[in-house]
């Protein structure tokens, strides 16, 4: 079930129904995203005639794919690493030694060594094993569950962006496209990595528990390389959009 948690959401109606929501939302502000790159135009041809149709364009054929893209193939994404770190880690299994189980067996034959003669011969040493042991697997577990929460609210914030994008602004949404690879990479990291940690335990415990570690840290290696798993916006991007909402808005209001 850790790998599956987050995909799950996606089943239900109410999500199905959000991300509708967030879909016609972002058409909305596509369609007034145009509407001001077709006035932006107008005014940069009568001003010093230097306006590019070919460019202006572009922008907009660029808007249309985002928008009609933005909420589909984020989830598709995720659910195709989910499905491909499950058949790594079955192979991995297979290749590791002579057990096709999966997390379960693996975590069963981990826990199957802490029995009362192994606590009794080297009992601190034990206890502080199966503490780091409990760490590793909680944070990656809770960190799965609310990892489909994080793509929903990602998707929200994506909408965001449509209205900039037939504009020429595509900077806030390049970054919004790294967050949702970052995700589906700390998804598919953090749990192989477990995977492989307990299977080095057997062997050696102390190199496992290393690796089952090292999963916590694949979100901070992620945001050094540029793919940030947190939800930020670009700020000169949400000002100079709000801006030009509320210009936008006092010039209607006079004509």
């Amino acid at each position: 079930m850790i790998s599956g948690m987050g995909t799950k959401l996606f089943d239900l109606s109410w999500t199905q129904a959000a991300l509708k929501f967030f879909e016609l939302f972002g058409w909305g502000l596509f369609i007034a995203g145009i509407a001001v790159s077709v006035f932006d135009f107008a005014v940069e041809y009568q001003s010093c005639g230097r306006a590019n149709i070919k460019s202006t364009m572009l922008n907009i054929l660029k808007g249309f794919f985002a928008v009609s893209l933005f909420t589909e193939v984020p989830v598709e994404l995720y659910r195709f690493t989910v499905t491909l770190q499950n058949i790594f880690s079955h192979d991995l299994s297979g290749v590791f030694g002579d057990s096709q189980g999966g997390l379960e067996e693996l975590a069963g034959n981990v826990l199957g060594l802490y029995n009362p003669a192994a606590m009794t011969s080297c009992g601190l040493f034990s206890l502080l094993t199966i503490v780091a042991l409990a760490y590793c697997v909680i944070k990656v577990f809770f960190g799965n569950i609310k990892r489909g929460g994080i793509l929903l609210t990602q998707i929200s914030v994506g909408s965001l962006y449509m209205f900039s994008i037939p504009r020429g602004y595509a900077d806030g949404f390049t970054q919004w496209c790294k967050q949702v690879i970052a995700l589906c990479l700390t998804t598919f990291m953090q749990t192989t990595l477990l995977f492989l940690g307990l299977m080095t335990w057997k062997t050696d415990m102390l190199l496992g528990l290393g690796v089952m570690l090292a999963a916590n840290e694949v979100p901070r290696i992620a945001q050094t390389f540029g793919l940030d798993t947190s939800v930020k916006m670009n700020m000169s991007s949400v000002v100079h959009t709000t801006t030009t909402a509320v210009n936008l808005t006092r010039s209607l209001v006079k004509k």
